[in-house]
């Protein structure tokens, strides 16, 4: 068996300060005037110093660190965003949020003023006092937290405290060849998480059916296994954040599951490649080339299949557990204001411009009239906003199979989500499950070995976070970035 360090979906690269961007004209703007706007009053003194005030005018620079001009939802929201804040000259660094080289220019006092980030490191960058709770910023900018996701706040909720702005909700859905179904003779059934003996009879017919040079079912290990573990019963996290459940029994028969229906087709290895040659973005997909079973898979993706490939034989449903209620394991983006913000101002005023109704509403529309333009169907947005996705939901006309199917999965899986609590190691417990579970995919140790290392890890990491978290009365100082293999 090949050893691999394994992602199962494709990576984004994290260049920092890579092309800071004028947001009115989209123009590069020189090293110079970007390392000037890190500098003001830096280490903590502006953000403490900060009024919020939702009817004061705001001025100034305002750098901003990990979000791009992707598409038209990007764009709509940001330009909406400068307008409301016309006296600010912001700009936009583009390219993902690097964490070790953010919290570098934190400590060295260099920080942006505003950072996108992904929900799962809030904990740890609050942890390391590199980003500011948002408590007066929302009482002062009247942000309503309660229109929320409340799975996407808990996200970011540290020991009461809310330290960033939610935006996006990622869930998954499950995606399946029909005609690749029909010739090995499963149903949807067997193949949504719900019967795990299903399952496996599912991967053996649909790996014969599909021939050797295709995929019968992906459980899409590693990244899923929390999936896999939830559809179980388990929870790899207590819902405090400071007792991790990595060696729960029903965690490990959960692995064990997900492990053997990759061994059925060869082993993770097999599978593994059979994707890295897969166009997965492309018109020639695991699903156009017939090369695909069945997998659980992010919504997102559904919106990819439609622009590439949009005759392509798939259907659609909801991800199950075993008693055959819907769920999905919640992710996405939010808004944090670093702690060396030299315009915290202006950067809580930016945060809930993006993330608010209006902002959102615009953004669907501008969406949906470019796809209606390409003659293809408007599949909605998850927002993290629990208003913004109502409202944009009414916007979403019934369209035809398997899109509309596909439509009603995303919506029943945002409404049945969970997610880890945030804790203030969340990188360190990120890492202990994950390479737990690639230990096991490169067959160097079985489930219960893996995950019972991996427990000790976790703890250990969240014993010694909850502690210095606990002693600094949640008011941690700036510490240094941690070695490259703490965050990823």
């Amino acid at each position: 068996m090949r050893s691999h360090t394994v992602r199962s979906h494709p990576v984004r690269s994290h260049p920092v300060r890579s092309r800071p961007v004028r947001l009115t004209t989209l123009l590069v703007v020189g090293a110079v005037a970007l390392a000037g706007c890190a500098q003001g009053r830096g280490g903590g003194e502006a953000a403490a110093e900060a009024s919020y005030d939702s009817g004061a005018e705001v001025d100034g620079p305002l750098e901003v660190l990990g979000f791009g001009l992707n598409d038209e939802v990007a764009e709509v929201r940001a330009a909406r965003a400068e307008e409301e804040l016309s006296g600010v000259d912001v700009q936009l660094v583009e390219g993902g949020l690097d964490p070790q080289r953010f919290l570098t220019a934190v400590a060295s006092g260099d920080a942006p003023d505003l950072i996108y980030t992904t929900r799962a490191q809030v904990g740890s960058f609050a942890s390391r006092g590199a980003i500011a709770p948002l408590t007066r910023c929302i009482e002062g900018e009247d942000i309503d937290m309660s229109a929320y996701v409340q799975t996407a706040v808990d996200q970011v909720t540290l020991d009461g405290d809310v330290y960033a702005i939610p935006e996006f909700n990622v869930v998954q859905v499950l995606a399946a060849n029909p005609q690749l179904l029909e010739q090995a003779g499963v149903t949807t059934a067997q193949v949504d998480g719900s019967d795990w003996e299903g399952v496996l009879t599912a991967t053996d017919a649909l790996a014969t059916a599909a021939g050797p040079d295709a995929i019968g079912y992906d459980s899409k290990l590693p990244d899923f296994f929390p999936l896999w573990a939830r559809s179980n019963g388990a929870g790899l996290l207590s819902e405090d954040g400071r007792t991790a459940q990595l060696d729960d029994p029903k965690a490990v028969e959960a692995l064990e599951l997900a492990v053997e229906v990759l061994e059925r087709q060869g082993g993770f290895g097999d599978v593994s490649a059979l994707r890295d040659a897969s166009d997965f973005f492309g018109a020639d997909n695991q699903f156009a080339a017939g090369t695909l079973g069945a997998f659980p898979i992010e919504q997102w993706y559904i919106n990819v299949l439609n622009d590439v490939s949009p005759d392509a034989p798939v259907t659609f449903d909801t991800f199950k557990d075993r008693q055959g209620q819907t769920i999905a394991f919640a992710g996405g983006g939010s808004w944090a204001v670093p702690t060396g913000s030299s315009n915290p101002e202006a950067a809580c005023r930016y945060a809930k411009t993006m993330t608010e109704v209006d902002s959102w509403m615009a953004a669907a529309e501008a969406r949906q009239q470019a796809r209606e333009e390409e003659g293809k169907p408007f599949t909605g947005l998850l927002t993290g906003n629990t208003e913004a996705d109502a409202a944009i939901r009414e916007l979403v006309a019934d369209t035809d199979e398997p899109w509309q199917s596909g439509i009603e999965a995303t919506y029943e899986a945002n409404d049945n989500t969970f997610a880890l609590p945030a804790n203030p190691a969340d990188a360190e417990f990120t890492e202990a499950w994950q390479d737990a579970v690639n230990r096991v995919l490169n067959g160097q140790e079985t489930p219960a070995e893996s995950l019972a290392r991996a427990q000790e890890e976790a703890q250990a990491a969240l014993d010694s976070a909850w502690e210095t978290w606990d002693a600094s009365g949640g008011e941690p100082s700036v510490q240094p970035a941690p070695s490259a293999s703490a965050d990823r």
